[in-house]
């Protein structure tokens, strides 16, 4: 049984306690590797790692950082088959997707900040004729980086490389059900000879290894990307301290379908935006809105569409829908499939768990499903269900559709449909999400403030924003 170690102080260790947690290949429902079960002790030897080793990484030139963050970006490329079939076997993802979506973008987010740190500025002021002000940016420290298990080395390194790159420590934390890539993102900063101490990544549980990096005095920087209930524990536990945080949360996304749209790339997208990742992204859109006139042609075509999708062994590159993550978030997910019906919903495709012959007859695997005739007041259409599950409802007007759209306690993002231009200008206006995309999803520049308003989250990740929240900020104001 292979085990995962934990990587401290340039070195691959074993947990102090010496104990051990089962990880799941979620398509086949078999134990297929250990992973330690860590505590506050491991996450101590991590902290006085980054200790150490922080004086001479953040002294370190810009372009020395910027040489090992696009050595790591080349390696992570050279893995690309490799990666994708662990982060597959992890996650029960398709390897397809992980081929052209997860590992890609993990080298992307080395390279991008990697680069970025090249170009940028400081700013300065003169102040009359007596003075000049500038500005000042120096690395926090240590940071804590908390990251989930939907798109676990995506997620993992666009917390890990903007905070390195600005010069800090981190002690890393992927998620226990999908920590197999996070540990092979190890082994490659060991091959590329990263300086020991500069990255630490401890596994283990939430509650134990995830609780002391975010109580821990040392860590004075945390960002998380999670539950909302989670990050509402964090922020009770970091803000007496005073900590910096960066929380990327919940999301309960409307996609806005006006009758005006490009129908045929809608319903391709839609589909897209509904059930990627077996609907396990926090940007997926679960609350589809129509405008009436449109609502019949769109039902059909999109349930026609839904019911072609392929689900099954996520090593089979014609299965478009893979396994859940896990036995208990698929439970989870059926719960919501009955509280809809028990809500006066109707199941118009999906709902049932599917059971491939052969080497995945175990595995977690849910029909892709449509529910219609709830009330946008309902908890299937406000608590985030995170699967296979979306909803539709028509609308009539603009102030219906966005009372509705806003009408949830999250806004990470939004998708509107339309081919008018001032219409999208205005409905974009009015939503309340920090991202919304306009006939098109999932299309990102990384040099784009990303993040969410309400219980979505607090603060931005991307682009300057994320070298930003990991530095401090000093004006120097100099008398002439």
């Amino acid at each position: 049984m292979k085990k995962i170690l934990n990587y401290i102080d340039g070195e691959f260790k074993e947990p102090l306690s010496n104990k051990w947690l089962d990880n799941y290949n979620p398509a086949t429902g078999e134990v297929y590797s250990l992973i330690p079960d860590s505590d506050e002790l491991d996450v101590e030897l991590a902290v006085v790692a980054a200790q150490k080793a922080f004086p001479g990484w953040s002294t370190l030139s810009e372009e020395k950082r910027s040489d090992f963050m696009l050595k790591i970006a080349k390696a992570i490329d050279d893995r690309l088959d490799t990666l994708a079939l662990a982060e597959s076997m992890d996650n029960g993802k398709p390897v397809w997707l992980a081929k052209v979506m997860d590992i890609p973008r993990a080298s992307q987010n080395f390279s991008f900040f990697g680069t970025a740190i090249l170009h940028e500025s400081a700013l300065s002021h003169k102040t009359g004729v007596e003075a000049i002000n500038y500005t000042y940016k120096s690395p926090i420290g240590l940071a804590g980086c908390i990251s989930p298990w939907n798109l676990p080395l995506y997620l993992f390194t666009w917390k890990i490389a903007p905070a390195l790159t600005a010069g800090n420590c981190v002690i890393a934390k992927p998620s226990e059900i999908t920590p197999m890539t996070a540990y092979m993102l190890s082994e490659i900063c060991a091959e590329v000879g990263l300086p020991a101490g500069v990255l630490n990544i401890v596994h283990g549980l939430g509650p134990k290894v995830g609780s002391a990096i975010v109580s821990h005095p040392k860590i004075p920087a945390i960002s998380f990307t999670g539950g909302t209930k989670t990050g509402q524990e964090i922020a009770r536990v970091a803000a007496p301290m005073f900590k910096k945080l960066s929380l990327e949360l919940g999301g309960k996304n409307p996609n806005i379908i006006f009758a005006d749209c490009d129908f045929d790339q809608m319903i391709k997208t839609t589909v897209s935006s509904s059930f990627t990742n077996q609907g396990e992204i926090c940007l997926c859109g679960s609350r589809i809105f129509i405008e009436r006139s449109l609502y019949k042609k769109f039902k059909e075509a999109f349930i026609e569409k839904v019911q072609s999708l392929k689900v099954g062994d996520p090593l089979d590159n014609s299965n478009r829908i893979g396994a859940l993550v896990s036995k208990p978030h698929m439970d989870k997910v059926l719960s919501y499939i009955k509280l809809a019906q028990e809500e006066g919903g109707t199941i118009l495709t999906g709902g049932n768990i599917v059971k491939p012959e052969g080497r995945c007859a175990n595995g977690y695997f849910l029909e892709p499903t449509v529910i219609e005739g709830l009330s946008q007041s309902c908890r299937t259409n406000q608590e985030e269900i995170f699967g296979p599950v979306v909803t539709i409802m028509p609308f009539d007007t603009e102030d219906e559709v966005l009372e509705m759209a806003n009408s949830t306690p999250y806004g990470l993002s939004a998708t509107i449909w339309t081919q008018n231009l001032s219409r999208a200008h205005k409905v974009a206006h009015q939503l309340q999400s920090g991202i919304i995309w306009i006939n098109c999803w999932l299309l990102r520049d990384l040099r784009t403030p990303f993040g969410g308003m309400k219980q979505s989250g607090v603060g931005r990740e991307g682009g300057f924003e994320a070298l930003d929240f990991f530095t401090d900020k000093k004006n120097v104001c100099i008398k002439l």
